[in-house]
């Protein structure tokens, strides 16, 4: 296969694709050939990539200190490079030759590719997005302090600069996070900030008779704004506590008593060092909810352990919120906390884990070793 400096007027790839059966066609070199690095194939793992591809919706992420991953509006895809050893060619289009519109049987190779890109959906890496939230906490009274520097602070571009992971699983992370978007960053609010907002609203509905079925938005706004309360940070604690109900003439809200009864127990621990005797947190929760709210241990799953000490049952603050969202950073952690769990215990903190072509048992599989002697005994799970 010789190069032809010359006229390279030919069919080109369109020669290839209208190949017919016991067809063939002349190869020969580009007058451009060469390794041209920049040129790199990519295979498509599915019609709906594919079409974010043709249509521009894609974006590649990564630092120059991380792997690069590719980003549909949706999902987030594994870049990694598969070696041929096969010769694959390519063909560039073409040119048309004006007098002869027929395709030339006569095609041109630009490059011999060494391979392509293969994606692999897999799990958007948010962990480095609680982190770079958690630099820089929102507190009611910062409006009052002399330090008014963004640093610390990342409004939505810098978000999807930093963080590896789709639109659509960046603002799901946001969400799981609680973080809200003040004066244009997002921010997590300070747990005791986050306490005054609901203590207030809540207080508020006794003295002005509202139903925490169906709190009016415009309302509670109105009233804690005379307090002198971040009107942005009331309707933030009104999306986190409560679920908004569909009305024609207002916007309202329906809290969820369980959620803000969570809230308490956790603020309860929190205040006594993290871990307590479990009777005294039962009394000080009850004095902390208010009449008519539920008060189940069993409501706190995912967010406490049980371990008994001699004679007394102890209650230590451990939330599956604040675990790694990677199964291979979350595992290390909880066997950290305790060597072995029973699947009543466990089962709560993996509940959440997404790993894109695996199962849950897939999961527990890869990370833990399971031992079950009968049947009827409940499995024990240590790390592999």
């Amino acid at each position: 296969m010789a190069a032809n400096k010359g006229d390279i007027t030919g069919g080109g790839a369109e020669s290839f694709l209208a190949l017919g059966p016991d067809s063939s066609v002349t190869v020969r070199y580009h007058p451009d050939f060469g390794p041209h690095n920049d040129l790199i194939l990519l295979e498509a793992p599915d019609d709906a990539v594919l079409s974010d591809l043709l249509h521009g919706r894609v974006t590649i992420r990564g630092q120059h200190d991380e792997d690069a991953v590719l980003c549909t509006p949706s999902s987030t895809y594994a870049m990694k490079f598969v070696s041929t050893s096969n010769s694959v060619f390519l063909i560039p289009p073409g040119k048309p030759n004006l007098s002869d519109p027929q395709p030339n049987p006569l095609v041109s190779v630009l490059k011999l590719a060494p391979g392509n890109i293969e994606l692999v959906q897999t799990a958007p890496r948010l962990d480095k997005l609680r982190s770079l939230l958690m630099q820089k906490l929102y507190k009611l009274d910062e409006e009052d302090e002399e330090d008014c520097s963004s640093e610390g602070l990342y409004t939505w571009h810098d978000l999807i600069c930093s963080i590896q992971a789709s639109n659509e699983e960046l603002r799901e992370g946001l969400r799981f996070l609680s973080a809200v978007e003040i004066n244009g960053f997002w921010r997590m609010v300070h747990p005791k900030s986050v306490n005054m907002i609901l203590t207030m609203v809540l207080t508020n509905s006794v003295l002005h008779d509202w139903s925490l079925d169906a709190l009016v938005e415009e309302e509670v706004l109105s009233v804690l704004e005379s307090d002198g309360y971040n009107s942005t940070i009331v309707k933030h604690c009104l999306e986190t506590f409560g679920t908004k109900i569909e009305n024609d003439n207002s916007k309202l809200w329906g809290f969820d008593k369980k959620r803000i009864a969570v809230h308490f127990a956790k603020q309860v621990l929190g205040s006594n060092g993290g871990k307590m005797r479990l009777e005294i947190f039962i009394e000080k929760w009850m004095r902390n909810v208010q009449k008519g709210m539920p008060f189940d241990l069993n409501m706190l799953e995912g967010e406490v352990l049980y371990e008994t000490i001699g004679a007394e049952t102890w209650i230590k603050a451990f939330s599956v919120a604040d675990l790694p969202l990677a199964p291979d950073a979350r595992f290390p952690v909880l066997f950290k906390e305790r060597a072995k769990w029973a699947w009543k215990d466990l089962e709560p903190y993996v509940r959440n884990l997404r790993v894109p072509g695996m199962s849950s048992e897939g999961l527990l599989i890869k990370y833990t070793r399971r031992v079950q002697p009968t049947a009827d005994v409940e499995p024990i799970f240590s790390a592999r």
